[in-house]
């Protein structure tokens, strides 16, 4: 469950426009008022290798606490989640498709995982397109949030999220249910070859380390989900973070983790933070 629950955060999302940023995830942020150094890092949440090299372990033991997106070691992560995941309003799938088409969907997914799409109904289409995550990629699913958590809970310190649960499940109830649900009938009519293409695609640009070819690589993505919903998916949560990590920053030295597709672009949480006058540079 705990993986299932990995893949539903995997928000691989869209940048505004490319700023020149050296190839590099991890960035170290100093100071406009910042005693020690904080790091940002940046995650792609299901993976084949989730390794932490050298760079991201010195910088995660120099720090003090692990900041995700969201609080990945709140016990009550699943119960929060489950309540997050239902549609609003009485929405329903079966509402919002041709009847042919809830047929394939029920087809796909008692072939896929083994459950009648009528138990999940109600649910945010685009939730259930992640939790075949597993399913588009040909190893064992690794997360880098899991490996960080690991190491943090090792040196005895504590994990916090930029966001709430409820703040992150509710993204998903401002890309329209009708988008996301002609995204999921199109996995299932393909048998998911178009998003395992693009899914592979995505981990080879990530290992180059290249932000602004990350967002290029997603902005081209034909998925409307992330195509046309960068402001709600993207750019508005950088905004967001940016007040909350300058003051966790000067409070304590801190390891920010969140998905790659967040740092690049002018309203990227770099150069976000560079306009409000902090250093941050690239670590190699």
């Amino acid at each position: 469950m705990k993986k299932f629950l990995f893949a539903i955060i995997a928000l691989f999302t869209i940048g505004a426009s490319a700023q020149k940023l050296d190839k590099s995830l991890l960035w170290k942020i100093t100071g406009n008022g910042i005693k020690q150094p904080s790091y940002l890092f940046g995650t792609m949440h299901i993976t084949c290798d989730a390794t932490l090299n050298e760079n991201v372990l010195t910088a995660l033991d120099s720090t003090r606490q692990l900041y995700l997106e969201m609080d990945m070691d709140n016990p009550a992560l699943k119960s929060e989640m489950m309540k997050g995941m239902m549609m609003k309003d009485g929405k329903k799938i079966s509402s919002m498709v041709k009847e042919e088409d809830f047929a394939v969907l029920d087809t796909f997914f008692k072939k896929e995982l083994g459950v009648s799409v009528k138990l999940m109904d109600n649910l945010k289409p685009a939730l259930i397109s992640m939790s075949l995550i597993a399913k588009m990629i040909d190893c064992p699913m690794q997360s880098f949030e899991d490996e960080l958590i690991k190491i943090t809970h090792e040196q005895k310190e504590e994990v916090y999220g930029l966001e709430t649960i409820e703040e992150q499940m509710a993204v998903f109830d401002q890309v329209p249910y009708e988008v996301q649900v002609e995204e999921l009938v199109k996995t299932a009519k393909d048998n998911m070859e178009h998003d395992k293409a693009e899914f592979k695609k995505v981990m080879e640009v990530y290992n180059s380390k290249d932000l602004n070819e990350i967002m290029k690589t997603m902005n081209e993505s034909e998925n409307k989900i992330y195509g046309d919903n960068n402001d709600i998916l993207l750019t508005n949560r950088n905004k967001n973070w940016i007040p909350k990590i300058e003051e966790i920053a000067k409070t304590t030295p801190t390891f920010f983790a969140v998905g790659a597709a967040h740092l690049g672009g002018k309203e990227g949480v770099i150069m976000l933070l560079r306009k409000k006058g902090y250093t941050v540079e690239a670590v190699k």
